[in-house]
């Protein structure tokens, strides 16, 4: 809670923007923030979860660990998160970190990590599962941490009567992306009906399936999740959940972690909630890997 309001202090770094191109809406900007020591050779790309930004205190705190161990760290913005873009993601969106990892900007880097939180997590392990072999040659693999891998399972479990506090952690910051983009150009699903919402699959159903041509919540949600992909990873994968997430819990999981390609490896950790890692709980890792 304290996060909330002293953030984490960052290293020094610079903005970084990079112009997409979407076929639906146009130029989209994409948003973060680059700390890259001169002397760095090794990228992270951080990746924040639903509802969050790349200001986000998990995203600020690794910001400052990588670059305490030499590394570069790019704080990345999905689509929309920073409130000034004409679009908004969803949890199968890979194209716009395709395209970051291919910019200019960060070619100088022989070689690229990316590391997702939440919903983020489930972005970076679906990028390698969509693209086995093809994947920039630079990327030497991907973590997830407290990621939902089955979608429709995850969703269920975050509409839950346990997680109502959670809901009003999430939905209010799903809103303001939206409402910023309505500014710049119509949306479905008007801003009286949206604040009404008060489930994630209400707010899938009727705000992020028609956006992405999605038939409803449940088409999204199967054509999305990186579950059914999970085999297909071939590069070395890193999936670490927790086993008292509330938000992610483990029953939503099982059935995925069934699944897992030879080069992901999986981690449970005892406690630490959702990406709230204790500080005694990753050195217990580091000293057991």
């Amino acid at each position: 809670a304290l996060s909330y309001f002293r953030p984490p202090r960052v290293p020094p770094g610079e903005p970084f923007r990079l112009e997409v191109e979407d076929p639906t809406v146009g130029t989209v900007a994409l948003s973060g923030a680059l700390h890259a020591p001169a002397s760095a050779c090794n990228l992270l790309v951080a990746l924040h979860g639903l509802g969050g930004s790349a200001e986000s205190s998990y995203l600020r705190r690794l910001a400052a660990a990588a670059v305490a161990a030499g590394f570069a760290c790019l704080r990345l913005n999905h689509r929309g998160a920073e409130l000034e873009a004409q679009d908004y993601y969803h949890a199968g969106l890979t194209i716009d970190l395709e395209s970051v990892l291919a910019a200019e900007e960060l070619a100088r880097f022989e070689r690229v990590g990316v590391i997702g939180f939440s919903l983020g997590g489930h972005v970076a392990l679906r990028y390698a599962a969509e693209r086995p072999g093809t994947t920039d040659p630079r990327l030497v693999g991907v973590a997830a941490v407290c990621a939902p891998l089955d979608l429709d399972r995850g969703a269920t479990a975050l509409d839950g009567p346990g997680t109502w506090l959670y809901r009003r952690y999430i939905l209010p910051g799903l809103r303001q992306q939206v409402d910023a983009v309505e500014k710049l150009r119509p949306v479905p699903c008007d801003r009286d009906r949206r604040a009404r919402v008060r489930g994630i699959r209400e707010w899938d159903s009727l705000v992020v399936a028609p956006r992405w041509g999605f038939a409803s919540a449940e088409d999204y949600y199967a054509r999305a999740s990186v579950a059914p992909m999970l085999d297909r990873i071939a590069l070395p994968a890193w999936i670490i959940e927790s086993e008292n997430d509330p938000m992610v819990p483990a029953w939503t999981l099982e059935s995925a972690l069934a699944r897992v390609s030879s080069t992901t490896e999986v981690t449970w950790t005892p406690r630490g909630g959702h990406v709230g890692m204790p500080a005694d709980e990753d050195q217990r890792q580091l000293d057991t890997a």
